[in-house]
């Protein structure tokens, strides 16, 4: 696919991101990602089949970018810590902001029978991101920055937290102090202080 190409798609999922963060999966349309996109309907289905199928790759997308960033960064050596906390602030970020929270979207997609019952690829991504945060905390643990924990539980308390509040924030008012006090805590769980004995390297 050429340079053009590979816009016009960036351009295509942009939109329509924006498009399911405020109506969810089930209420869009090719019509509305055409109009949104500003594309003839040759236009769009000439990259793109379904709403489905831009929708999948939406979410390929978001799992692929934060797993590539983690590993280039522990390939460079950067501190844990600061790892971590570019993270935890980029989620702390999303969690306040409702109107681009693509959880609703995803519960309906996810909930369609026919996907439901293919390989389920939510799942898939979920132990991929897995695979990636217990590669980030073992990593932390290893140059003393983090103190030893259970890498899998971890996760999940990271991964369900996020994504609850982010599906809460659709539905109620959001408190700032909710998502902050999350992240506090997280960080807290992971990151030795100067209180711990152990010489952070």
């Amino acid at each position: 696919m050429n340079k053009r190409g590979r816009e016009t798609r960036k351009q295509i999922k942009k939109c329509a991101c924006a498009l399911f963060a405020e109506k969810g999966f089930k209420q869009v349309t090719m019509k509305d990602i055409c109009e949104a996109a500003k594309l003839s309907r040759g236009g769009l289905y000439c990259h793109y089949d379904s709403t489905r199928q831009i929708f999948q790759e939406i979410l390929d997308d978001m799992t692929g970018e934060q797993d590539q960033e983690i590993d280039l960064k522990i390939e460079q050596n950067y501190s844990a810590v600061t790892i971590l906390d570019e993270i935890l602030s980029k989620y702390e970020n999303e969690m306040l902001d409702c109107q681009s929270s693509l959880s609703i979207a995803i519960y309906e997609y996810f909930s369609i029978r026919d996907i439901a019952n293919q390989n389920n690829t939510l799942y898939e991504q979920y132990l991929i991101s897995a695979n990636t945060w217990k590669k980030l905390i073992q990593y932390g643990m290893d140059r003393q920055e983090f103190k030893e924990v259970d890498s899998s539980a971890v996760f999940d308390l990271i991964v369900f937290s996020y994504q609850g509040v982010r599906m809460y924030s659709k539905l109620m008012p959001m408190d700032k102090e909710i998502p902050s006090g999350i992240i506090k805590e997280i960080r807290k769980i992971l990151v030795k202080d100067s209180s711990d004995s152990d010489t952070v390297a």
